[in-house]
C-alpha cells in the first residue's frame, strides 16, 4: 500500500550533476516522484510545469541562483515549501534570510534529508 509520501512531488535544484543525480536517485528509490533542475531558471519552469509539493534548493548556482529564485517566487505569489541545501555553517541564516521552510547543511546526512523532507510533506 502506498503512503502519501510515495506520491509527493519533489523538485531538486542543484548545478552539481553528481549531487543532483545522487539526490534524485535516492528520492526515487524512496518512492517520491522527482523532477530536477540545474539552476534557478530551470527550477522556475519546473515549478510552473510540475507543481512540486516541495523544492530542495541549492543556493549557489549559475544562471539564476537560489537567492534570485526565492525572490522571484515570493514576488510571483507562488507558495510551496522550500528546503535549501547550502554550506552547513551558514545554512540556518540563509534559510531565514530567504524565507525558506527549512534547510540542510552541506554536506548533509541522508537520514537528515529524508527525515526533514517527510516532516514537511505530511
Amino acid at each position: 500500500m502506498e503512503s502519501n509520501l510515495d506520491r509527493a512531488m519533489v523538485l531538486v535544484v542543484d548545478d552539481d550533476p553528481s549531487i543532483l543525480g545522487l539526490i534524485v536517485d535516492i528520492l526515487d528509490s524512496e518512492g517520491y516522484s522527482v523532477v530536477s533542475a540545474r539552476n534557478g531558471a530551470e527550477a522556475l519552469r519546473e515549478v510552473r510545469r510540475a507543481h512540486p509539493d516541495i523544492v530542495l534548493l541549492d543556493m549557489q548556482m549559475p544562471v539564476l541562483d537560489g537567492w534570485e529564485f526565492m525572490q522571484l517566487v515570493h514576488d510571483s505569489g507562488l507558495q510551496f515549501p522550500v528546503m535549501i541545501m547550502t554550506a552547513g555553517y551558514k545554512a540556518a541564516k540563509v534559510a531565514a534570510d530567504v524565507g525558506a521552510t527549512d534547510y540542510v547543511g552541506k554536506p548533509f546526512e541522508l537520514d537528515e534529508l529524508l527525515s526533514k523532507l517527510a516532516q514537511h510533506l505530511h
